[in-house]
């Protein structure tokens, strides 16, 4: 029997991964996985207090061990946190033991995305806008170095997306 593979996916907050994630696993009859709740689940606690405890080196150490360990599942998929791949480490897991997915959106989806959502600390300054812009100078690069795939969200929905996916990647 073929072994079973694994499905990442990487990208900005509000690019749809866990949404799509959702509907991927479904399509495919995977088990699925977000790594934000799954610490949230582990630690009784949301990311916002967990940055605020341990900040976000503390936070990412979470993230890396959570993500080493999902990984090592076989026949998943696994949405990951935006900022899991600022970690060589995660992202060489990520391209090791699965097809990584970089689920790419524009700024403006991303601030209209996320703008009613209080639980993500990095936004919660004056100029969210301004974030989101600084965080894709510094990640989009490395979210593209670890996808085998690109999938643009933007006009598109969620089980569109994941429809896409399934067809790029092939027969399961």
């Amino acid at each position: 029997m073929a072994e079973k593979r694994n499905i990442f996916l990487v990208g900005p907050m509000g690019a749809g991964k866990s949404t799509i994630g959702r509907h991927l696993a479904d399509e495919l009859h995977l088990e699925f996985f977000d790594s934000d709740q799954e610490i949230e689940r582990r630690t009784g606690a949301d990311i916002a207090w967990i940055f605020d405890l341990e900040g976000e080196d503390g936070f990412r150490k979470r993230e890396e061990n959570i993500i080493n360990e999902l990984t090592d599942k076989q026949g998943i998929v696994l949405a990951t946190g935006g900022g899991s791949v600022v970690n060589k480490a995660v992202r060489n897991r990520l391209s090791a033991r699965g097809i990584v997915v970089y689920l790419q959106t524009t700024i403006d989806k991303q601030v209209a995305r996320t703008q009613r959502d209080k639980r993500r600390p990095l936004l919660q300054s004056d100029n969210p806008e301004q974030v989101l812009r600084d965080l894709a100078d510094e990640r989009n690069p490395m979210y593209e170095e670890v996808a085998d795939y690109i999938i643009d969200t933007d006009d598109q929905s969620a089980r569109a997306v994941a429809n896409q996916i399934v067809s790029k990647i092939g027969i399961f």
